[in-house]
């Protein structure tokens, strides 16, 4: 029998999904769990959710959240930083720490039959990190030098500093690294204060996935989560962002290759109804590899090997953004195609590419849920932006019921053309004068920490 691939298949039914049940309860010492039973394999997943980003570090101390986070497994309890090391390897678990603007995050996967003493060692490291002041400093030096690193990186300076000038004078302003001059001024006095200011069972969720009964797992969380220390938390108060009048800021990389383009401005925020238009409208925009941007500046001008759009968001805010890179030669042609997809989407969003976006983000949804990590890293953002225990059971219907006037109000009033700021990262002598020609705005010079060169 002869295979012909001359008809593309047809699909028979609607996509249908469902994530699995997710039950919500609550330890006797506070402490909120998030919990899916998911027993294809037999593995666990546990993440804890701090209220201890970066936005939470005090005034000329950016960093110290990052820096606390570093040196949470640097020895717990009765065991030094290469003990722990070695016990958490010797069960076959993994763990890890990450923090962003508003959260830090303690990751453990582990095996089913190794979850007790996963679980243990995991509670140690959250109630009882050492500190040392030898970890201290090594931790301390190790941040100096990431800083020092990812300053002379083109793309970091440029999303850096896009992110200082939309956010301005509010915490969200800040890298989650630090500075060189705020990390310097951190003592371990210091970190232990952070830590004891913000590490309790009352300012913190737990979300487990994995092949365990909620029996089971409840019986093992009140054994080895017991502590219900209350403790005061840093202010919570966050200012609105006031972006500067400026538009566009030029930073100069000394023979740079390619320049950094970041575009965009604050948008609202990660609950606000039109959410799923957003997601649509932009997915048409820049949000897929067949979007309008990359089909423009990769495929037709050759200008980038890709250009990416997006919504993002913070708990309190949210923004929109194109980054992309460029030859400095193309920096002013690149710019000038952007503008001009972003003014075309507000004239125009045809049926076909509704559909098709539409059927991309709904096609594509399932795969979000594949692995327990997965699973684990979506249930923390209903934490994280307050949603709906339903959210992702609603996910689809949401999309489909967008219509097309929900997508095009979202050009139109979610992409606000005299509000874009431009962050550009490359040669001088190449793409200064490229800028002035494509964008005929003042233009503001910095060096690569955000400061304005006179």
């Amino acid at each position: 029998m002869k295979l012909t691939r001359a008809n593309v298949p047809l699909s028979t039914s609607k996509l249908q999904f469902h994530l699995p049940e997710i039950r919500l309860f609550t330890l006797k010492n506070g402490l909120n769990v998030f919990f899916i039973e998911k027993n294809t394999l037999p593995i666990i997943q546990m993440t804890l959710l701090v209220n201890a980003g970066s936005r939470f570090d005090p005034t000329k101390q950016h960093g110290l959240s990052y820096l606390t986070s570093l040196l949470l497994d640097e020895g717990a309890g009765e065991y030094s930083a290469l003990e722990l090391d070695n016990e958490i390897e010797s069960l076959g678990s993994i763990f890890g720490i990450s923090t962003d603007s508003d959260l830090t995050y303690l990751n453990m996967m582990t095996m089913n039959d190794k979850f007790q003493r996963s679980l243990e060692l995991f509670s140690t490291i959250f109630y009882s990190p050492l500190f040392t002041d030898d970890d201290f400093e090594r931790e301390k030096k190790k941040l100096l030098t990431n800083i020092v690193r990812k300053y002379d990186d083109p793309s970091f300076i440029a999303s850096v500093n896009f992110k200082k000038q939309l956010f301005n004078d509010s915490t969200y302003a800040h890298s989650v690294l630090g500075n060189l001059k705020s990390v310097e001024s951190i003592s371990n006095s210091d970190v232990k204060q952070f830590y004891n200011d913000n590490f309790s069972p009352s300012n913190t969720h737990l979300v487990v996935v994995g092949n365990i009964s909620q029996a089971r797992l409840e019986e093992n969380l009140n054994s080895y989560f017991s502590k219900s220390f209350l403790k005061p938390t840093m202010d919570n108060v966050i200012s609105n962002p006031h972006p500067s009048n400026n538009r566009v800021f030029f930073i100069h990389k000394d023979s740079a290759a390619q320049s950094e383009i970041r575009v965009g401005h604050l948008t609202n925020k990660r609950t606000d109804p039109d959410y799923f238009s957003k997601i649509i409208m932009n997915s048409i925009l820049g949000g897929q590899f067949s979007s309008r941007l990359n089909l423009n500046l990769r495929e037709d001008k050759g200008f980038t090997y890709g250009v990416s759009s997006g919504f993002y968001y913070n708990r309190e805010f949210g923004h929109f953004q194109i980054s992309t890179s460029v030859q400095n030669e193309n920096t002013g042609k690149a710019i000038e195609e952007i503008n001009k997809e972003i003014y075309g989407i507000k004239e125009s969003i045809s049926d076909e590419e509704i559909n098709f976006a539409k059927s991309y983000l709904i096609k594509r949804f399932p795969a979000m849920f594949e692995t327990y990590s997965q699973i684990a890293n979506n249930l923390s953002s209903l934490f994280h932006y307050s949603l709906d225990l339903e959210y992702f059971n609603n996910y689809i219907s949401n999309i489909n019921n967008c219509s097309k006037d929900d997508i095009n109000n979202a050009a139109q009033n979610r992409i606000i053309n005299d509000e874009l700021k431009y962050v550009i990262v490359g040669d001088r002598k190449v793409v200064l004068p490229q800028l002035k020609s494509a964008l005929n705005m003042d233009i503001v010079e910095l060096d690569k920490f955000g400061i304005p060169i006179s």
